[in-house]
């Protein structure tokens, strides 16, 4: 009968294994359907107000009580992304504990009678959340794969990758990182947990998933990209938030790492989020206490607190702190380094010949990371149990220090399976902890940093959700912790503890290997609930960053470039001040339209190329051409899909006049968030369509930015970054000025000192005094307007 069993088990793992597909069917869609690779899947987002005729319209009808509406379903909108990615982050670490504790204590009962049986079932139990994990991710949500962040982070600063906040894409990085975390793999679930409270936050903000019917139209209020970049913004630091009961360490991390844009009022909205996700998280564990949650509630949630650690430091301590500094620095940029090599490696050829290799991959890492953690701790002789107040030995994968594991006598512990055969959380909160001085050998704890720094380089970058926050911080609080145990031996000091050491590891690893400073100090001072380590987390943090950057770029600035993600950092390149915006164009052809464009034209225009911006021109009656606005390749899609604009005269229509009847509002040419929008497939056109002709002027954006050709590329580096532009014209100086205006201007009071100044600045004032377009001398800061004649991107 057992046989029986065995071979319908292999049966059905061959009828399942033909299904995957092979290197000859190219990669897998958003929906886990066989293609072939044609594009990138990289667009810029529109964060301008494009304030067109429709967009006027609607917001001419909205009185009062609408902008009351809409401030409060911000609000509301708020406290959803808390509660969702709180819930989230807590179904994940109660499954995960769980998982865990069934493993370890399933295999603890095996390994009484053979060890060779415990590894076995160790490695398959392991080996089956893995695969899951890799399963989802290959067969229904491509996006998931990784940590999220350089995808996000992308986002808010411009660039929509296709699918990264998708129904689909959420609920498999749920599932995957349960999968990949619970397999034991050398990666974390905090990373993953950004991207998650940024597709929570995603998807409220459009009401929810309309392809799975899951919508409410009572929640449709913001489909523009600005409105969606502020919640995503609320998501992310909700999901640092929730990773380590960190609030104000989310709202910095959101702030310093994955926003290129930020006001006031979005601070007040991203901390009310980070809040109610702090009360969220704290009521579920208070819950868990009682026994309610299984194998969760000893070890609680990621908090690994060191209160009662070292109370006080000297000055002699600061040079082995300092070191740590350097060798975090050292150690972060090798891992980004080597982490680039491979993940260029994959991306260009593993990982190209299709679903079945990155199953493969993963499964063998697996594999090999099971019988690393589990066989690695019976080389290691066991050492006697301290004679303390410590409960010792304890069993595998519980909480707490020192682990029996393959011990002979029962008042021994193994001290490379207490970190290594166990739990990540767990393993660090025993390399934590005080008041454990020589717990762990020095051969123990480098043999576990050359294993578990070579896992972390493997693992990260395979087709699992994985983080890298908490592989960082075990290898960092390991290298940590054997430079303290050489600082307890130099000293001879009673009140220095190796945990404290082991903080600072973390922390300077992380910051040499993700270059985050202030929140992640915030971060590490939450976690750790001791606030007298500020001052040297500060330290080795400074030291790492300007160690790390000596060598290269942040992780995540690696990731995106690798990914294909075009990031505008904070500061333009060198080269940028010695060019001009009209040497940035880089010749590139500008396709213009004219006002009234006939159909087949536009279809003509739109096939030829790729350009998403259009500048649209129109005549004078002496002749002279005008710039008169920015056409988007994405409203022009809408025009021709609809076709209530088409008209058989090539004569303008009068928009001003208010005789054009509204045809269409103004979400209508939102594109749908993480969606390709419409394409020519959606585009159906007969013979009598293509000789119509459209009026561009109520679509387009009548107030794109303009610059001179002679502006400093410098300049329009941060112009363009700063208001979160897609497309900026570049024309000829221009020749006469229509107005000035200065700070004063722009502030709108009803004073009469005011209204000479605004005056005194307009045109009306200038043919007053009937002087030319030249305008005068301001000593203020003046911001130049004006009608241009031609222009080159």
């Amino acid at each position: 009968m057992l046989s029986n069993h065995f071979q319908n088990g292999m049966e059905t793992a061959k009828l399942v294994w033909s299904r995957l597909p092979n290197s000859e069917d190219g990669e897998l869609d958003e929906v886990g359907i066989s293609k072939k690779n044609d594009s990138s899947g990289v667009e810029s987002l529109d964060y301008e107000v494009i304030e067109n005729y429709a967009y006027r319209e609607e917001q001419e009808k909205r009185g009062s009580l609408f902008v009351c509406y809409q401030v409060s379903l911000k609000w509301f909108l708020a406290l959803m992304i808390g509660i969702g990615t709180g819930l989230a982050a807590i179904f994940i670490n109660i499954s995960v504990e769980n998982f865990a504790g069934w493993k370890f204590a399933l295999t603890f009962s095996i390994i009484q009678k053979s060890y060779f049986a415990g590894l076995l079932i160790y490695v398959l139990f392991n080996l089956a959340l893995v695969f899951s994990s890799v399963y989802i991710v290959t067969h229904f949500a491509p996006a998931a794969a990784g940590s999220g962040i350089p995808e996000i982070k992308g986002y808010l600063n411009g660039i929509d990758v296709h699918g990264i906040l998708l129904f689909r894409t959420l609920i498999g990085k749920i599932f995957g990182s349960i999968g990949s975390v619970g397999g034991g793999l050398a990666l974390g679930k905090e990373g993953p947990l950004v991207h998650i409270g940024a597709c929570i936050a995603s998807l409220l903000g459009q009401g929810g998933s309309t392809k799975y019917h899951l919508s409410s139209r009572w929640l449709q209020g913001f489909n523009s990209d600005r409105d969606r970049r502020d919640l995503v913004t609320c998501g992310c630091a909700a999901g640092v938030a929730a990773a380590f009961r960190a609030p104000v360490g989310g709202v910095l991390f959101a702030l310093e790492e994955v926003t290129s844009w930020w006001r006031s009022q979005l601070m007040w909205r991203v901390f009310f989020t980070s809040a109610v996700v702090a009360v969220v998280v704290r009521s579920a564990m208070a819950w868990c206490r009682s026994g309610k949650c299984g194998h969760f509630g000893a070890g609680g949630f990621i908090i690994w607190d060191i209160s009662d650690g070292q109370e006080d430091y000297s000055f002699a301590e600061l040079l082995p702190m300092a070191i740590i500094g350097v060798i975090g620095g050292l150690l972060g940029a090798l891992f980004n380094q080597l982490t680039r090599y491979i993940t260029y490696w994959r991306r260009n050829y593993l990982h190209k010949k299709g679903a079945r290799v990155k199953i493969i991959e993963v499964c063998i890492i697996s594999i090999i990371t099971s019988a690393i953690s589990f066989g690695l701790p019976l080389l290691r002789k066991c050492s006697p149990c301290p004679a303390s107040e410590v409960e010792c030995p304890n069993p595998p994968g519980m909480y707490g220090n020192y682990v029996n594991f393959y011990c002979r006598n029962e008042n021994e512990y193994n001290d490379l399976a207490t970190i290594f055969f166990n739990t990540q959380d767990d393993a660090i909160r025993n390399l934590f902890s005080a008041k454990t001085i020589h717990e762990f050998s020095a051969q123990s704890l480098l043999t576990f940093l050359i294993m578990f720094y070579t896992l972390a380089v493997v693992t990260f970058g395979t087709a699992v959700p994985a983080g890298q926050f908490v592989p960082g911080i075990m290898i960092g609080s390991t290298y940590g912790r054997l430079v303290g145990m050489f600082v307890v031996n130099f000293y001879k000091k009673p009140n220095i503890e190796e945990g404290t050491y082991a903080l600072l590891g973390a922390a300077s690893f992380l910051g040499g290997s993700m270059r985050v400073t202030v929140s992640l100090c915030v971060i590490m001072v939450e976690i750790s609930n001791n606030l007298k380590f500020l001052p040297l987390i500060m330290l080795v943090l400074l030291i790492s960053k300007a160690v790390g950057d000596a060598f290269n770029d942040g992780l995540y600035e690696e990731q995106a470039r690798l990914k294909g993600i075009p990031l505008l950092e904070s500061r333009p390149k060198y080269e940028m001040r010695q060019m001009t915006a009209k040497e940035g164009c880089r010749t590139r052809k500008v396709v213009s339209l004219p006002r009234i464009v006939k159909v087949s034209d536009v279809v003509s225009i739109l096939r030829s190329n790729k350009h998403n911006g259009f500048p649209v021109i129109d005549h004078t009656r002496s002749g002279e051409t005008l710039v008169i606005g920015l056409m988007l390749r994405s409203h022009l899609m809408v025009l021709l899909q609809s076709k209530l604009d088409f008209q058989h005269s090539s004569l303008p229509n009068d928009s001003r006049s208010g005789s054009l009847p509204i045809r269409h509002n103004n979400s209508e040419f939102i594109k749908p968030v993480s969606s390709k929008g419409l394409s020519f497939n959606d585009v159906h056109l007969s013979e009598d369509d293509l000789e119509m002709y459209i009026d561009l002027a109520p679509f387009l954006n009548p107030s794109p930015y303009i610059v001179p050709e002679d502006m400093s590329l410098t300049k329009v580096y941060n112009l363009f970054r700063n208001l979160g532009l897609r497309h900026i014209l570049v024309v000829p100086r221009p020749s006469r000025v229509l107005g000035l205006i200065t700070r004063k201007d722009l502030l709108i009071e009803d004073d009469d000192d005011h209204e000479t100044e605004l005056q005194s600045t307009s045109v009306r004032a200038q043919h007053r005094n009937g002087r030319s377009g030249s305008g005068s001398v301001d000593v203020e800061q003046p911001l130049l307007n004006g009608l241009l004649a031609q222009n080159n991107l």
